[in-house]
């Protein structure tokens, strides 16, 4: 049978996908340091509007609260023995909203990175990686989840163990990595290397692409990275929105509903079929992206000076691939909004 995600993607030229968890949980009262993941049995309520709120605001598809959800993770707040039930009941609240929106809604569970350092650098073995997220997948499947969603990783070896794990599994599933580090990953990785990855491990994706990382702009260079390389698989773009600035004791994102609506329409030109939001991206923003998605014209591929001049300037000179170094350093234009 054909996976709801795969089906979706047959019929329509784009997706758009949720916004931030975290950013939004913390507008609910979520305090630093506090494990969301335990917001799925003790407070459904605000978990039913997170997701509520994304749906409501035009997303096809949306993250389930269990980012943190691993045997690793969850051992920070004595929850190591919850994994199965914690991340059942996030996709279980989930897939209730989902079938009560009167729509195509796809639920994708989430499966952030466990935080440790693989072997021989650290002491994470890939088997005990891929038994971590293969637990976390099976309380996935048991709620409802429609489709994996790995995110934020920064290590092929947690890529790969990830993968391995979704086809145990029997899921689906799409991974998405952060280039945050000069267009690399934290540990090396730059968008012309994932591309080769992303066909190399256990279980391929469905979908791939980047997540977080420092703003639009740097995302949608690393998108046209994966462009460059022709790939054959979807590309998801998942961008902050703006740059995350400490106001008044708390972190605020500053990128404006405009921007956001800016930037789906060029992740679009850019070559990204998936598009949502990461940090700071609430359900304002997803409403002024929806529109944009619908409104707009698709474009070309944009240059990248179009990319600055619309969203503001990069991080650093270069994306990381040697291809589109050439010793260019970018301009940094003043931000919008």
């Amino acid at each position: 049978m054909t996976d709801r995600l795969s089906a979706y993607l047959a019929s329509n030229d784009w997706i758009l996908a949720d916004g931030a968890t975290g950013t939004n949980l913390f507008n609910m009262g979520l305090a630093a340091g506090d494990a969301p993941e335990f917001w799925n049995i003790d407070r459904t309520a605000d978990i039913t509007a997170l997701y509520k709120g994304a749906v409501d605001a035009g997303s096809d598809l949306f993250l389930t609260n269990t980012f943190g959800g691993n045997a690793s993770r969850l051992k920070l707040h004595n929850g190591q023995d919850r994994v199965r039930e914690l991340n059942r009941a996030g996709a279980e609240i989930g897939r209730d909203v989902a079938d009560a929106s009167g729509r195509t809604v796809i639920v994708a569970g989430s499966m952030g990175p466990t935080g440790e350092i693989f072997e021989p650098l650290g002491p994470l073995s890939h088997a005990v990686a891929v038994e971590m997220f293969h637990e976390q997948a099976e309380g996935l499947k048991e709620g409802g989840a429609d489709v994996l969603w790995v995110e934020t990783i920064s290590a092929p070896e947690e890529y790969r163990a990830a993968s391995e794990a979704a086809g145990l599994a029997g899921m689906p599933w799409c991974g998405t990595m952060s280039f945050d580090t000069a267009g690399r990953s934290m540990m090396g990785v730059t968008s012309a290397d994932m591309v080769g990855l992303v066909e190399k491990v256990k279980t391929p994706p469905l979908a791939f692409g980047a997540n977080c990382g420092v703003g639009a702009s740097d995302l949608l260079r690393t998108v046209l990275g994966f462009s460059a390389a022709n790939p054959t698989r979807p590309i998801i773009a998942k961008g902050n929105a703006g740059i995350p600035k400490y106001v008044d004791g708390h972190i605020h994102y500053d990128g404006t509903p405009d921007l956001m609506a800016d930037y789906a329409a060029l992740a679009r030109d850019c070559g990204a079929t998936i598009i949502g939001g990461c940090c700071g991206t609430t359900p304002d923003h997803l409403r002024t992206m929806r529109h944009a998605l619908e409104t707009r014209p698709k474009g070309e591929r944009p240059a990248l000076d179009l990319i600055a001049r619309k969203l503001g300037g990069f991080s650093s000179p270069f994306d990381g691939t040697e291809a589109n170094t050439e010793g260019q350093p970018m301009r940094r234009p003043r931000r919008r909004g």
